[in-house]
């Protein structure tokens, strides 16, 4: 929630509408804090459900979010408000965190004795660790600029841009090769599959970043050709899923009437959406490209339709909860 509420926060800022992304920010900054509140509560009161959790091949890849969190939100309130030393505060709690959680759950899953088959074990989440290595990578880059150490922030940037592309080839790999070569439910179709196309998305957005930071470090001005050429290799490919994941978005609630209705995970759904406008609109600035102008600001307003239908969606749960817990008492 608090990753795709910041980015479409960011994408209707850009679209200009900027006291829409303000309450956007400052609906955020209250999110993050309720759900960091949880979690530590969580871990305070069940560590051991915890710890199962970091083990688990279908549940561990959304620890992630924690990082792309945090990095987005960094983000919003660097763009939207300025907010620079709050920003740069959390990015020393979002690398390390990375570090922690990238290789805590990549070798739990290597070292466990009792691992599920590829089919039931590999879903569109996992592509959350190319996403926060991209969302740490991005924040990297941005307050690279108002660094005394701009090269090397930009080459930290530059070394996780990288890292989460080939990420991004390995997960994609066998997750194409699940689409394809095994029986597939309608409710194998998890919101999350959305993250395909997202985590290609923010890939883009590092990369443009780079791109516009190369005058700040020698290295990267020599890199510039293969900047330009992957970022938009990336762009390319997230835009590519999307027809892609709406056909399959129609085989799934048409064709097999699968119920739609709120889950959580649809917010796994958003965040591409926004993702793609934003790192539409910096390639574009980045490589002068100006007769897709209109492409950023259609996905702008398309992932702010996304958002409140699915934080409607969220209320609207919420209610029940209340209510049904109130009937009991």
């Amino acid at each position: 929630m608090v990753m795709a509420t910041g980015i479409v926060s960011i994408a209707v800022y850009m679209a200009g509408i900027p006291i829409l992304g303000s309450v956007l920010m400052w609906l955020n900054v209250g999110l993050y804090c309720v759900f960091w509140v949880l979690l530590i509560g969580r871990a305070a009161m069940a560590p051991g459900s915890l710890l199962q959790d970091l083990m688990n091949f279908r549940v561990a890849p959304g620890f992630f979010t924690l990082v792309a969190g945090t990095s987005v939100l960094a983000r919003q309130l660097l763009i939207i408000d300025a907010q620079s030393q709050i920003a740069t505060a959390m990015f020393w709690v979002a690398l390390p965190l990375w570090a922690l959680l990238i290789y805590v759950i990549f070798t739990a899953f290597t070292v466990k004795e009792t691992k599920p088959t590829l089919a039931e074990g590999i879903h569109g989440g996992w592509l959350l660790s190319v996403v926060a290595t991209q969302a740490v990578a991005v924040l990297t880059a941005l307050l690279a600029r108002q660094s005394h150490n701009q090269p090397l922030m930009l080459f930290v940037s530059l070394v996780l841009w990288l890292c989460g592309g080939m990420l991004y080839i390995w997960i994609i790999s066998l997750i194409f090769y699940r689409y394809t070569f095994f029986r597939f439910a309608p409710s194998d179709l998890m919101p999350p599959y959305w993250i395909n196309m997202g985590a290609m998305a923010i890939s883009t957005l590092a990369g443009a970043t780079l791109i516009q930071s190369a005058s700040l470090a020698p290295f990267l001005v020599e890199m510039l050709p293969f900047l330009k050429g992957f970022t938009m290799f990336f762009w390319a490919t997230a835009t590519w899923w999307i027809p892609m994941l709406l056909i399959l978005g129609f085989w799934r609630h048409v064709c097999k009437k699968f119920a739609l209705k709120y889950d959580p995970l649809y917010w796994g759904a958003v965040f591409p959406l926004g993702m793609y406008s934003v790192s539409t609109y910096q390639l574009f600035h980045a490589l002068q490209i100006s007769f897709l102008n209109w492409l950023p600001r259609v996905f702008a307003y398309v992932s702010l339709v996304a958002w409140i239908v699915t934080f409607i969606g969220f209320l609207t749960q919420l209610s029940h909860l209340f209510r049904a817990e109130a009937e009991t008492v």
